[in-house]
């Protein structure tokens, strides 16, 4: 156990809303000891940003960790050259070129199709009926698991998210994350041969075509499911929230004096989907007046530090004419989140300019609380809206 000062938590109090208590820790103990989370959390952005990328120290690899153990050892449990391996091997799948050429289109194909579907209702939770869907179905596409249906990739995705946060070793949870793996495991077993007969830009195809070895891909194609859903999807729905709580925001971006682009990465900076990132400590080390012991665990809280009132003017403020370079939501360093670019894609350049376009008076639906949860992971959990049917 590290030396840094202990920290108590309400564990549902912080599940409900982080940020009072990282607020605290930011100001009393940076680097604290959360007996509840059997972990030492780092909450200040600079410590952050500077720490994640001493990975000979704060490693990624965590044999016994949640996500090795529930969804095999994939890049983001890798360190150094093995990390670096795989990402190059996934990087044409998911690089700004590929974004650009090929998966915009596909993305606002399935935006386009579902927002026809939805315009006539005038009312919908825009979680469930657009957030979810536009997002599982442009990661189908990405992951080259075209033969899954939408809702297994959203609850698989959850289930496995679920399973990776679940420090408090509840048994249930955990089921539904080997039982997600498993399914995740026969569709890649059914693509496997379709795509090496005719491979295409997905991930399972150019991993395949790298010779990348079936643990690694099955893997790898797990982290992408995990994290590519429910980072666009929340975001997604958060962001549409945010603006919709925030009209005078929407205007400025309606008005031309701010983008779309810019709601979608304040909106990640305000509240970061991916709200942490686990480290080990691989060897004694002192830091902020800290000593740190091999085996250590180490959260790095990047909801925290980006609310961090050293780096953001009125942090707790959602401001889309906000500079937001020191933002960190996507990671740092050179684990630095392989789907950036996509999602950015998916949320700035289809998502929302779609649903505030075809969704004519979008506003909320006052008949049902928005209600938002989570800390490692952060989202709507539901988003009631109303709007002008044609």
């Amino acid at each position: 156990m590290s030396t840094a000062p202990h920290f108590d938590i309400d564990v549902s109090s912080f599940w409900a809303d982080p940020y009072p208590d990282l607020a605290r820790m930011r100001k009393e103990a940076p680097i604290a000891f959360v007996p509840q989370l059997g972990s030492t959390v780092f909450t200040r952005r600079d410590d952050i940003f500077s720490q994640e990328k001493r990975i000979d120290v704060f490693s990624s690899h965590q044999p016994n960790g949640l996500m090795n153990v529930l969804m095999g050892h994939n890049m983001m449990r890798k360190d150094g050259e093995a990390h670096m391996a795989e990402r190059q091997a996934m990087f044409p799948a998911v690089s700004p070129r590929t974004v650009r050429d090929i998966w915009v289109r596909q993305f606002k194909a399935h935006g386009d199709r579902i927002l026809d579907e939805l315009a006539p209702q005038g009312r919908a939770d825009l979680c469930k009926a657009f957030a979810l869907p536009l997002s599982a179905e442009c990661l189908k596409d990405v992951t080259g698991l075209t033969n899954m249906r939408f809702a297994d990739m959203d609850a698989w995705s959850q289930a496995m998210i679920d399973g990776i946060a679940n420090y408090t070793g509840n048994k249930e949870i955990e089921a539904r994350c080997h039982a997600a793996t498993a399914g995740i495991d026969a569709a890649i077993d059914d693509m496997v041969p379709v795509l090496k007969k005719h491979p295409n830009s997905s991930i399972l195809s150019v991993l395949l075509a790298a010779g990348q070895n079936m643990d690694s891909v099955r893997a790898n194609i797990k982290l992408a499911i995990s994290g590519g859903q429910n980072e666009p999807r929340d975001a997604i729905s958060g962001a549409i929230w945010a603006l919709l709580t925030h009209l005078d925001q929407l205007a400025l971006i309606q008005s031309g004096k701010a983008t779309w682009l810019d709601a979608f990465e304040e909106y990640a900076r305000w509240i970061a989907p991916i709200g942490m990132s686990p480290r080990r400590v691989a060897r004694p080390w002192s830091y902020g007046g800290v000593d740190f012991a091999p085996e250590d665990r180490v959260f790095f809280m990047f909801g925290s530090a980006n609310r961090d009132e050293a780096c953001f003017s009125a942090p707790d403020r959602f401001d889309v004419t906000r500079d937001t370079q020191k933002s960190i939501a996507f990671g740092a360093g050179p684990h630095y989140c392989a789907g950036a670019f996509a999602s950015r894609a998916m949320v700035a350049d289809v998502a929302l300019p779609g649903a505030f376009a075809r969704l004519k008076g979008l506003r909320l639906d006052a008949r049902e609380p928005v209600r938002i949860g989570g800390w490692a992971f952060r989202g709507l959990l539901n988003l009631p809206v109303e709007w002008d049917a044609p």
